[in-house]
């Protein structure tokens, strides 16, 4: 995975150390997250910038230690808002220009990714946050702003999809 460098500025230099040291640290986790939910590196890329963009401001009033809970939200209420709206502008394709240089099981993870975007997207939201950023069902309901009733019942509702998607079915000499 490349390294994520984001860069926030608007002409003031006060502050912006320990934002910059949050972004070094945070960046990759964040951008994770943003592509587990958008299948995207570019749009990725653009959702973790908008987040980071959105919540620069608020650096000195939120401070350090809840600062990442604050952007995650802004990350998830931003991806939201971005598929509301309707947009359908760039589409991915069948193959990829480039290949993977790891020994990853591409197969098993590319079936993941599909079988995610099968999900609506609160339910891939929530399955993203508890069982990729290992939040708990309460960090959940706060970063997206809903009721833990609601987590537990999205992620129930997402699991069942999951185990029944034929994107994740093997056969029983797959895991031999």
């Amino acid at each position: 995975m490349e390294q994520m460098v984001v860069r926030v500025t608007d002409g003031r230099s006060a502050g912006t150390d320990g934002f910059d040291a949050f972004v070094a640290a945070r960046g990759d986790a964040l951008w994770r997250s943003a592509w587990l939910l958008t299948g995207d590196h570019q749009l990725a890329e653009d959702l973790v910038q908008t987040a980071l963009a959105k919540s620069w401001r608020a650096w000195a009033r939120v401070g350090p230690d809840s600062f990442e809970a604050y952007v995650r939200r802004v990350l998830f209420t931003t991806y939201i808002s971005w598929w509301r709206r309707k947009w359908r502008g760039e589409r991915p394709t069948a193959e990829l220009p480039e290949k993977a240089t790891t020994t990853v099981d591409t197969d098993a993870r590319n079936d993941l990714v599909a079988a995610l975007a099968d999900l609506p997207r609160g339910q891939k939201a929530v399955v993203v946050l508890r069982y990729f950023e290992d939040l708990t069902e309460q960090q959940t309901a706060d970063v997206l702003g809903i009721n833990v009733g609601t987590v537990k019942s999205q992620c129930s509702r997402a699991l069942t999809a999951l185990r029944s998607s034929p994107r994740l079915q093997r056969e029983d000499n797959d895991h031999e």
